[in-house]
């Protein structure tokens, strides 16, 4: 694990950024204020299986409901933001300034994106990642209603399994993420995965710009 102090002559740039998510590492910061980024290699990194995707029946059931509006890359900023902010549990975030201004330059390329949940014209969840060839690096996921991340994450997965994505990183697996279907890999399994994804080209508008819950679970299933 490295460091990169902001500070420096030539500032750590969104091609860095790029360069840096080909080789399997990603920046963190300590907190929110810290100008500092890190460069994390896990020996153990997070992937979440797109032909594992798992989905319990009640989700299932709020996913098929509509209840939220899915929209993507409607509000790249807002959801960044919000995954940024501090909550109850977490006061401080890994998303600092920098990093947060290098993911919207990487927005305006076309190689980052969000999905939203919105419940009655407001932003109720999200999440955001990283896409590169096939694969697709997930950042943060926020929400302020109970199951909008999650519905979120289920209509990411439809949408990287209709676009022909390989890879679904998850930087680490936690209780949360375990739940869909989360696995661990060693560095150098990993390291292959990657190597095969970025090797490959996807499309994350294949699904199109809207895409209800009933379409979202037909494409998880056809993927399992």
């Amino acid at each position: 694990m490295g460091i990169l102090d902001r500070s420096r002559a030539q500032p750590f740039s969104a091609d860095d950024l790029i360069d840096c998510y080909g080789k399997g590492v990603f920046p963190m910061a300590d907190a929110r204020h810290d100008r500092r980024l890190f460069l994390v290699d896990p020996a153990i990194r997070g992937v979440l299986p797109l032909d594992g995707f798992r989905i319990s029946r009640r989700l299932a059931r709020t996913v098929r409901s509509d209840r939220f509006s899915i929209g993507v890359d409607t509000a790249f900023e807002p959801v960044i933001e919000a995954c940024a902010a501090a909550r109850p549990g977490r006061m401080e975030t890994w998303i600092n300034r920098p990093i947060q201004k290098l993911c919207v330059e990487l927005f305006s390329r076309g190689l980052a994106h969000s999905v939203e949940a919105w419940r009655d014209g407001k932003l109720a969840g999200g999440l955001y990642g990283i896409a590169i060839g096939a694969a697709f690096f997930g950042e943060s996921m926020f929400q302020s209603e109970r199951d909008a991340s999650k519905v979120a994450l289920v209509h990411l997965a439809a949408r990287l399994r209709v676009g022909g994505f390989l890879l679904l990183d998850t930087q680490f697996v936690t209780d949360h993420l375990s739940r869909f279907g989360a696995v661990e890999a060693p560095r150098r399994e990993y390291q292959a995965r990657l190597a095969a994804a970025l090797a490959a080209s996807a499309d994350f508008g294949r699904l199109g710009p809207y895409a209800g819950g009933a379409a979202a679970l037909q494409a998880i299933s056809q993927a399992s």
